[in-house]
């Protein structure tokens, strides 16, 4: 049995675009212990398009600040019961979501969450990570990042 051993190095904490959202920039926390990923979403409102389960939201790109939002559209895949870390259960949206991490562009799950008091307003969970990626915990920022004075804005962690 022959076995593919490439993979991705990453950080734990990286920027990540969001291709089909329109998110060219958002910082990330990569966490192999949350199964799936999260995105602060807020103004989530579901709705029926052609008979296809559909919910519209918004995000905030930029870590301690609602500059910016990007309004998405997308597909539901599911509404599931996640526990947060600190114990807390809540039924979110889950939709697919391609996102771009150190140059590859992978299919997610994405759950819709309320993260604006979390350190970041993303988080990679182990579902994406399986695709091909390895989490360096001592490193950060393996990837592309984006122009200084984008950083600069984005000043949260």
């Amino acid at each position: 049995m022959e076995t593919d051993l490439s993979y991705t190095l990453a950080g734990w904490r990286e920027w990540v675009s969001l291709p089909d959202a329109g998110v060219e920039w958002i910082k990330a926390k990569l966490d192999t212990g949350a199964r799936t990923s999260a995105i602060h979403a807020f103004d989530l409102e579901g709705f029926e398009r052609d008979g296809v389960d559909m919910v519209r939201y918004s995000v905030h790109p930029w870590q301690a600040t609602d500059e910016d939002a990007v309004v998405v559209e997308s597909t539901v895949l599911d509404r599931r019961e996640v526990r947060s870390s600190s114990g807390h259960v809540e039924e979110r949206y889950v939709v697919p979501m391609a996102i771009t991490l150190v140059g590859r562009t992978v299919s997610v799950e994405m759950s819709l969450s309320r993260r604006d008091e979390m350190g970041f307003r993303m988080l990679v969970g182990r579902e994406a990570l399986r695709q091909g990626f390895v989490v360096d915990p001592g490193r950060s920022y393996l990837g592309d990042r984006p122009p200084v004075a984008t950083r600069r804005r984005n000043r949260g962690r």
